[in-house]
Formats: structure tokens, C-alpha cells, sequence
């Protein structure tokens, strides 16, 4: 996400309405999200309030916030934008923090971590190309399931893994997730505790809430907070495993009746409710933020822009990312 820019209207602009000069420059921007951005003054233009409907003219200069939307020219990064990208240019477009010791990753969703069956492209495999001059491999410490996007940590070398491997068992990190859900939550703020277990079935692993005790069980711990509510419709939430469980939040999520929309194994929708129109039906899990020791000194504190399907529901809902900051 880039810092707030200061762009200056073009000759062939003269006149035309604000909200319309920013679906040009940038088209991800939802009018709802825009309106709030006025709203609260953080869109400016030579320095002063606007309003959607005020016209711009050449030489003027509008303040820009920072945005987590795709600008004119550019184009997405997604699991099947990268179809025909080489591994190493890949990997360079998903960099967002690099250090001598760690890389971390902002994985697209529907791209794979690690191999498996089904998978033609992962990024275990992709990070055969970022070896170094000693022909050491990046190596993974951690997973994030295939459809879910945001912040993966690898380390650079297995000294370093092996720190941060550590971190992980240790419970050390702190990982945030952001995600849609539907409905809304019994509570603003809650704890969810229960034992999971995994079972293979036809379309592959599903996980459910088993009973105490239970032969092949796992304690699994998740804490939630509701952030924005679109009605009684939807919920974003933000959401911390505890523990590191498969498919956790989104059984989680499921199990206190708000799954997570799109989901394709947990989400189960009812004849009372209909999929919002312009919300894609792919999986709204973002691993957001992770603060994890740093394998010398310090911590590692990497934040992670949403997905362009996410992204999208943002801005049509007119959910304010600041919100997340109260």
C-alpha cells in the first residue's frame, strides 16, 4: 500500500466531477469508500474539502490517502493472473517485507503453499528460484490453507527456520485475520474454544467440531471481534487463532453460525438468504497481520493488503479500513 500521493489534474480533466476522476485513476475505489474518505477530509483537493460532486480543473492538486485498490494501468495479482508469470517475478510482485534473515509474502488466493493433490503450482515449489549464491532454498515455517490470501513468512536460511519454526510452536506470533461473514455474531467480542478433528471425505479434508475426549481430537482456540456489520446481513470480523488447527477460523466462524462467505466447504446457505449481488462467491479469509520474533533481534511486524475480490466487497458494502483501528 503506497503513502498518501498528491496528483495534479491533467488539461484534458478540466471539468470533470471528482468522483468520475477517481474511477479513472482508480477503478477499485468503491463510491461508498470514496464518500467516506470526503467525508472525514482525508481527500483534498489544493488543500481544501470537497465534495464527490465538485469539479476538478488542470493544475490543481488532489490529496490522495493511501489505497488498497488497483490504479489505472495496473493490474491484480491473483492466483490466475500468475498463471503465465515466471516463479522468481512472481515471488517478486508477492514480496512485502525482506530482510537477511526473512522474506515475507503476500500469497494470493488460490495459490497454493505446499504441493499436494490437485496442485500444479505452489509456493514451496516457486521458491526454487530465490536460492542463494550458496544454493540454499527460502523455507517455508508455516502454511496458509490455498484459498486464503495474506501474510506468509519464510525463512532465508535453516538457521533462521528453525527460529522462527520455534516462535510458531512457542505461540509467540501474533497473526490476525480479516473476514466476511454472514449474519452476525452473538457477542461484539468473544473467545471460541472447542476440540476439532479432520475427516477425509470425497471433496478432501473437512474438518468438524468434535466431542471432548474424542479419539484423533485437537483443542483448537480462536478469539473474534466484530469490526463493521452491513445489517443484519453480513460481519467483518477480525479474527486470532490460538492455536494453528486446519481450516480453524473457518470452522470457528461456522460453528457460532456466521460462516465465512464463500467458503466452499463450511458455508451452507439457506432459502432466507440470497448472495449479494456483486460479492464474489470465493472464500472472504485474509491473514492480515503477523508480529513474530525476528530470528536475531526485534520483531517482524508485516501487514498484508486484501485480496481484489475482498477488496471489492469493501468497497460496495462501504466498509472503512480505519475502522479496524478503534
Amino acid at each position: 500500500m503506497a503513502g498518501v500521493e498528491q496528483i495534479t489534474v491533467e488539461a484534458g480533466e478540466a471539468g470533470m466531477r471528482l468522483d468520475r476522476w477517481f474511477k479513472t485513476h482508480f477503478p477499485g475505489l468503491g463510491f461508498g469508500h470514496l464518500q467516506k474518505l470526503l467525508r472525514s477530509g482525508q481527500i483534498r483537493v489544493d488543500g481544501g474539502r470537497v465534495k464527490a460532486d465538485s469539479r476538478v480543473e488542470p493544475g490543481q492538486v488532489v490529496r490522495v490517502p493511501p489505497l488498497e485498490v488497483d490504479k489505472k494501468g495496473e493490474s491484480a495479482l491473483t492466483g490466475h493472473s500468475i498463471r503465465n508469470q515466471g516463479d522468481a517475478d512472481v515471488l517478486a510482485k508477492m514480496l512485502i517485507h525482506e530482510d537477511p534473515k526473512v522474506f515475507v509474502f503476500n500469497k494470493p488466493a488460490g495459490l497454493a503453499v505446499q504441493g499436494g493433490s490437485g496442485v500444479t503450482r505452489n509456493v514451496d515449489d516457486m521458491l526454487e528460484a530465490w536460492r542463494n549464491q550458496k544454493g540454499e532454498k527460502p523455507r517455508l515455517v508455516h502454511r496458509l490453507d490455498r484459498d486464503t490470501s495474506g501474510v506468509l513468512v519464510v525463512a532465508r536460511s535453516r538457521l533462521a527456520a528453525m527460529k522462527l519454526s520455534e516462535a510458531f510452536r512457542a505461540r509467540e506470533t501474533k497473526k490476525t485475520y480479516w473476514a466476511l461473514v454472514k449474519g452476525v455474531p452473538p457477542k461484539r467480542e468473544d473467545k471460541i474454544s472447542t476440540w476439532l478433528i479432520k475427516e477425509p471425505t470425497e471433496d478432501g479434508d473437512r474438518v468438524r467440531v468434535a466431542a471432548h475426549g474424542e479419539k484423533g481430537a485437537d483443542h483448537a482456540v480462536s478469539y473474534y471481534r466484530i469490526i463493521e456489520q452491513a445489517a443484519q446481513t453480513m460481519t467483518w470480523l477480525e479474527m486470532e487463532p490460538y492455536t494453528g488447527r486446519t481450516h480453524q477460523l473457518r470452522v470457528h466462524a461456522a460453528y457460532i453460525g456466521c460462516p465465512i462467505i464463500g467458503d466452499p466447504k463450511y458455508f451452507e446457505a439457506d432459502t432466507n438468504w440470497d448472495f449479494p449481488g456483486g460479492i464474489q462467491n470465493r472464500l472472504h479469509l485474509h491473514a492480515r497481520r503477523i508480529i513474530i520474533p525476528h530470528p536475531d533481534k526485534g520483531v517482524i511486524d508485516v501487514t498484508a493488503p486484501m485480496p481484489p475480490h475482498m477488496r471489492q466487497s469493501w468497497n460496495l458494502i462501504g466498509f472503512d479500513d480505519a475502522s479496524a483501528e478503534d
